[in-house]
């Protein structure tokens, strides 16, 4: 019940963003800035803890883990070469506006929405905490994927009822990777590799995307503090939990 009611609240994210894409940009950047923090949080402070104590308790290779989280990073990277999946800005594709594109960077997203709900059960194979901590990251960071797809097809001058069918599928594949998730059980050092995978992908996405979005020129010391905060918050539950 517990990952259903997370994933759903991770869905919930994706539709307030592309909500906020409509109609308004007035939080974004302060949202993108506590999500970087939360991001980096997650995978310092929990993921990868979490991933060596697994290795020591199973005689796993810890290169194993680390091997997947490369992995994750690189196919992420690798992947926007060949569909541009974080630029949003109307003036820098102003000359190259094309509805596929909107299209196919909404198909990408929509993988990787099933792969949050997805990576928020698996999380909880691991531990309450390791399931909490990364709920947060995904639900944080949800919101700039449900403000991205919009704002991207909308700058490729996708029609208004396709942004909202393909908004419609990116908000519900969390809860599909979530109710997946019920259906199988990872062995423990398979576990660690696959949390090493996750980790990667979503330092990716801190690193490329949420950060310099979040820290644009001009951006106040407030955006710093928040993802300061951001980190600080999942430091604070990795202890008290």
């Amino acid at each position: 019940m517990i990952i259903f009611l997370l994933t759903l609240a991770a869905s919930a994210a994706a539709a307030v963003g592309g909500y906020t894409a409509i109609h308004s940009r007035k939080w974004l950047n302060q949202a993108l800035a506590l999500t970087s923090g939360l991001v980096l949080g997650l995978v310092t402070f929990d993921l990868l803890p979490e991933i060596f104590e697994i290795a020591q308790t199973q005689n796993l290779d810890p290169v194993w883990p680390m091997v997947a989280m490369t992995a994750g990073f690189l196919l992420f990277h690798l992947f926007e070469k060949f569909v541009p999946v974080h630029e949003t800005s109307e003036a820098q594709y102003g000359p190259h506006n094309h509805p596929r594109l909107g299209i196919a960077r909404a198909a990408a997203l929509t993988g990787h929405s099933f792969l949050d709900g997805l990576s928020i059960g698996v999380a909880f194979q691991a531990s309450t905490a390791v399931g909490t901590a990364v709920a947060i990251a995904v639900v944080g960071h949800r919101f700039a994927d449900g403000f991205d797809t919009t704002t991207f097809m909308l700058a490729h001058k996708n029609k208004l009822s396709h942004i909202k069918v393909w908004l419609g599928i990116v908000i519900l594949m969390p809860i599909a990777g979530g109710l997946v998730s019920l259906v199988f059980t990872l062995s423990e050092s398979l576990l660690a590799v696959y949390l090493g995978f996750f980790a990667g992908l979503i330092l990716y996405v801190s690193a490329s995307n949420l950060l310099p979005e979040a820290h644009t020129e001009g951006s106040s010391r407030k955006n710093f503090l928040l993802t300061v905060l951001g980190a600080g918050t999942i430091f604070l539950i990795t202890r008290l939990a």
